[in-house]
């Protein structure tokens, strides 16, 4: 009102002042949860996976053989034995056989904390493009394995058993090692027997890698190059779940109701006992005094006038 003194009550006054402090919202007291995801591990088997070039005695072009049998990602498996394919330029567009197997197959699995694969291969024969009635390798049996466990270090497994004919000639392969294997008129293959890596979650093995470089000059096929993979298994460890929290004292959820700006306020200020909400009832008791003895306060100096 304009030209007049306007003076509210004390005892209003410190009313209306702690009101308007509970009224500014419900306090909320809660404790937090968090989730906790958990990342499946990763495993898969292959067989046979080639990346070859085919080059045609024209040199005008230059064909991708890219294929793979019995490859599989978890949970998987695969037990096919033979794998043929096609070639636009190389024998006039018949297929061919590229690999043929007694044995061939590949598994992958994933479970609560576990990882694992496996392929293995047995009495088998690989051929190339322009070499049809020539191996490029012949295996009596190989077999790999990885396996990826919470917990535990990653496992890498390859092994070769029997005889290995590369372009037709008996070898004797070292694990872990490099053989190089040259037949003249024909062309050089390198072998790497049983390859092994590990890390802190992963695992991979290779019973046969090959680094072929051949010159049929049959089929209309002037080189081949590339390379080829025998029996690979890989795997990553499952991440093991987080602990939960423990549950903290105090977490129960508790609000303070607003009042109406100029009703009667009641607040019990003082607690006692050992309840685990003593902490904040205390933390809000002084809040409240605050806020009261600002009013009272106030009030005084209104007297006072």
């Amino acid at each position: 009102m304009t030209g007049t003194n306007f003076r509210m009550p004390a005892r209003r006054f410190a009313a209306l002042a702690t009101a308007t402090a509970l009224t500014a919202g419900p306090v909320v007291l809660a404790g937090a949860s968090t989730a906790h995801a958990t990342e499946q591990g990763r495993a898969s088997a292959v067989v046979l996976r080639t990346g070859l070039d085919v080059s045609l005695l024209n040199k005008t072009v230059q064909v991708p053989l890219t294929v793979s049998l019995n490859e599989v990602q978890a949970p998987a498996s695969a037990q096919k034995t033979a794998l043929t394919a096609t070639l636009d330029g190389v024998d006039k567009g018949k297929p061919f056989q590229v690999l043929r197997a007694d044995v061939a197959e590949a598994r992958a699995d994933v479970s609560d904390g576990k990882a694992e694969a496996s392929s293995r291969l047995a009495h088998a024969r690989l051929h190339v493009p322009g070499l049809p009635l020539l191996s490029l390798i012949e295996v009596g049996a190989v077999s790999s394995k990885a396996v990826c466990e919470t917990g535990k270090a990653p496992v890498a497994d390859a092994n070769l058993l029997g005889a290995v004919t590369v372009l037709g000639k008996k070898v004797t392969v070292s694990a872990g090692g490099t053989t190089a294997v040259t037949v003249p008129g024909v062309g050089e293959v390198r072998l790497d027997l049983s390859k092994r890596e590990t890390t802190s979650r992963t695992a991979a093995a290779t019973a046969l890698e090959l680094s072929v470089s051949v010159n049929p000059l049959s089929l209309n096929v002037a080189e081949v190059t590339g390379n080829v993979t025998l029996v690979k298994s890989t795997c990553e460890t499952p991440t093991a779940p987080a602990p939960a929290p423990p549950k903290e004292e105090g977490t129960e959820q508790t609000s303070v109701k607003p009042q109406e700006a100029g009703a009667p306020v009641e607040a019990n200020l003082a607690e006692t006992g050992g309840s685990s909400s003593t902490p904040y009832i205390a933390g809000g008791a002084a809040a409240l005094l605050a806020v009261g003895g600002g009013a009272v306060f106030l009030a005084r100096r209104g007297r006072r006038n």
